[in-house]
């Protein structure tokens, strides 16, 4: 017997990627249980599919960092409760340091859907009933016939973990210019943001002040960022190609408006941005000629 549940959660997460360095990433759940009725004739509760594998992949994965163990190129150091992840990718150094919660090992050489899915499955399977044989998970990514980007970011003054300096999503985009929608500056924006680490322009910061981090032998060519949050400290750097800084946080809301105000100087004109956070939920953002 089968027991499926479609759509069970979305897995918001970023992960580092040796060709495209670090990259944001949205993947819907689907969870298929395959064993024995127990004896209330259920393979498993469908009330405990939320309760224990929904949590459990929330708590494993979910706006973390993800780095697949055998990654070329990456070093993983730790410092009291502090981990250091540093890759010497193909856009170039990028480093973390974060509390040990906010990162996550997926064993193999690159982050995909089959890595992440035997991960969840080892990981998952034995919180499982006995008569729960088999359990398989289905990732992923939305259908769209539209653009969309991926992203990474951070939250300091969030309360969850949205807080954590890189976690992303994979997000699609809708602008309007004077009522109608324009698949143009769509593309536009799309690959203005494609594989984009979104920084607060307060929380950049110096080589200096990151001190898990490298000094690279050329300060200019790498953005730091740091902050204090309520999970612990946490710093970045990335190369400033793999960056956009924004005079705003990062919150989608906040994002949906950054945009609006930008293309109405680049093209003065009415617009409504229609700005996603992974699937199915975002803001939208209005700015007109004043």
């Amino acid at each position: 017997m089968i027991l499926f549940v479609r759509d069970l959660t979305v897995i918001d997460f970023s992960y580092l990627c040796q060709q495209r360095g670090l990259l944001g990433e949205s993947y819907i759940v689907d969870v298929e249980l395959h064993g024995d009725l127990d004896n209330t004739s259920m393979v498993f509760d469908f009330g405990n599919v939320k309760k224990v594998i929904k949590r459990a992949i929330d708590q494993l994965i979910d706006h973390k960092l993800a780095y697949a163990s055998a990654t070329a190129g990456l070093t993983v150091s730790q410092q009291a409760d502090m981990q250091v992840l540093s890759l010497n990718s193909a856009r170039g150094l990028i480093e973390v340091a974060s509390p040990l919660v906010a990162h996550v090992a997926v064993p193999g050489d690159a982050i995909n859907f089959n890595t992440v899915s035997q991960f969840l499955t080892a990981e998952i399977k034995p919180l499982l009933p006995a008569n729960v044989e088999k359990v398989e998970f289905n990732l992923r990514t939305e259908k769209s016939n539209g653009f969309y980007y991926h992203y990474s970011h951070g939250l300091k003054k969030h309360d969850g973990n949205c807080q954590r300096i890189a976690h992303g999503h994979r997000s699609t985009i809708e602008i309007f210019q004077n009522g109608m929608l324009v698949p143009r500056l769509n593309k536009f924006w799309t690959e203005r943001w494609e594989d984009i680490y979104l920084g607060t322009a307060e929380d950049l910061s110096t080589a200096t002040q990151c001190i898990y981090l490298s000094a690279t032998p050329d300060a200019q060519s790498q953005y730091y960022f740091r902050y204090q949050a309520a999970q612990g400290e946490f710093q970045i750097s990335l190369p400033t190609s793999h960056c956009e800084i924004v005079p705003c946080d990062t919150t989608v809301e906040c994002l949906a408006q950054y945009i609006a105000d930008v293309l109405v100087t680049l093209e003065p004109a009415a617009y409504k941005v229609v700005a996603y956070e992974g699937v199915g939920k975002g803001a939208v953002a209005f700015q007109s000629v004043s």
